[in-house]
């Protein structure tokens, strides 16, 4: 019955998120299923989302709501129809903002509200409900298996979830629990048969990554462990190898035997380290688990690997008593530290957390301006760092070929997880010229390019040529 119907997929927030999305999706499409645009009509809508600030949460009623009055029109035009209806319409809630609103959202025949631990459970609940059936969830909350490359040319593994350091702002270990640790024989064999299927990329994510313990085995260990499995043949020259990266990181607990897994040539030279500020002051009142210089010594620990080394991160802006002192710390950070990459939010409180009475609640309008100011500052690190690899090589995983004026142009993430353009010389490109379709063997592979140039915009494009 699954052939015929179609599912729509929208996701907010973190990596996490993004994964089990994707991991979702596979499954469906594995029974049978169409994964078409979150805009298009569909049969079905899985909206994952995410409660970290109030604007995650407008964003995530914002698409539930659209999702609901997409199903409602189809059912009223079914019901308006000649024609035998197709089934009910269904919309699929699950994420973070289910988990801390879940009083005020109803379920009913054609709503299903999903709390995280069950999440792993939507494909079979969505083919039941097509099928006139019932199906109780159960599993737990590693039940994703390896996502195909639907949405996203990389492969992302799901290694942990839950944290239990409850800093003073952050609401997520109520959304997702205490912190897990997948078995990590489980996490490699997932990498070997992600390695197998063709991913040149690997992503590991988590929750607290940092604090992945099974057993006597460590997240350095784990990592080790993944990057010593064999490549698979694409019968492509070069194409035995892979790239593992790991998104975002908490940057306590990481000692000098993890700096140096970046030594390994698999390695991507890139981390998300969540800074929040760079006033001690405010790191205290925050409850992080490190101090601002050990976050500088850390960063410089990874530049002495590769002076390239990409770090990006978080930064919180107006928390309940920061000052001016406080934020000209965090505008001084992104300087000192060099990000490649800001996502800057402002504070806002969130139910059952330290922070929501604590005095000093900085007013809307001086967070809307401290917010600004980052972003100003951010865009100008960012376009720094890149302009720093200019000349360099740099590994690009191709993600898209298509032609522009009648030359092949490959677009995709370099190592550093910055984005490039190579157009291929005229002569390699003849046969995109005489087609209609791009040749397909560029996509998921490596190529190396000679960045030459930088393109213009708040997240500019380095421009480079094979080789």
């Amino acid at each position: 019955m699954g052939g015929a119907r179609s599912v729509a997929f929208a996701d907010l927030g973190c990596k996490l998120n993004q994964f089990e999305t994707e991991s979702i999706a596979t499954q469906l499409q594995e029974k049978g299923y169409r994964i078409i645009e979150f805009d298009a009509p569909a049969d079905a809508y899985v909206v994952n989302t995410c409660t970290v600030t109030n604007r995650a949460d407008r964003k995530s009623r914002n698409l539930f709501n659209r999702a609901r009055r997409a199903t409602q029109a189809a059912q009223a035009a079914a019901e308006l129809s000649a024609e035998p209806a197709a089934g009910t319409p269904l919309v699929v809630l699950t994420g973070c903002f289910v988990n801390s609103h879940r009083d005020e959202l109803e379920s009913d025949g054609r709503t299903y509200i999903i709390a995280n631990e069950q999440k792993h459970s939507i494909p079979a609940l969505v083919d039941a409900h097509f099928r006139g059936e019932v199906v109780h969830p159960a599993g737990n909350v590693f039940d994703f298996p390896v996502a195909k490359r639907i949405f996203h040319t990389r492969t992302t593994v799901k290694v942990q979830d839950g944290c239990d350091n409850f800093c003073s702002f952050c609401i997520i270990p109520s959304v997702r629990g205490r912190a897990v640790s997948r078995s990590s024989r489980d996490v490699v064999a997932a990498v070997a048969e992600a390695v197998t299927a063709g991913a040149r990329e690997i992503v590991l994510t988590g929750v607290n990554m940092s604090r992945y313990r099974d057993g006597g085995v460590d997240f350095t260990g784990l990592v080790e462990a993944c990057l010593e499995l064999p490549g698979q043949s694409s019968g492509h020259p070069g194409e035995r190898d892979y790239r593992l990266r790991i998104s975002s990181l908490e940057p306590d607990g990481l000692a000098d035997r993890f700096i140096r897994l970046f030594e390994h040539p698999r390695m991507a030279p890139h981390l998300h380290l969540c800074l929040q500020s760079g006033s001690q002051r405010m790191l205290l009142a925050m409850r992080r688990q490190y101090t601002y210089e050990e976050y500088r010594r850390l960063a410089a620990d990874l530049r002495s690997i590769d002076p390239t080394f990409n770090i990006t991160t978080d930064l919180l802006v107006g928390f309940p008593s920061e000052e001016d002192d406080d934020f000209a710390a965090s505008l001084a950070a992104i300087d000192e530290i060099g990000f490649g990459h800001v996502h800057t939010f402002p504070y806002s409180p969130r139910e059952g957390t330290r922070a929501e009475r604590m005095r000093g609640q900085v007013p809307s309008r001086v967070k809307t301006e401290r917010s600004a100011a980052v972003r100003t500052a951010a865009d100008a690190a960012k376009r720094r760092y890149r302009e720093s690899l200019l000349g360099s090589r740099e590994r690009l995983l191709v993600e898209r070929a298509e032609r522009r004026d009648g030359t092949l142009v490959l677009t995709g993430l370099g190592e550093h997880y910055v984005p490039i353009s190579v157009r291929l010389p005229a002569r390699v490109g003849e046969h995109a010229r005489a087609s209609a379709d791009p040749p397909p063997r560029y996509e998921n592979t490596f190529l190396e390019a000679r960045i030459e140039s930088l393109g213009e915009g708040d997240d500019p494009v380095l421009h480079g040529s094979p080789g």
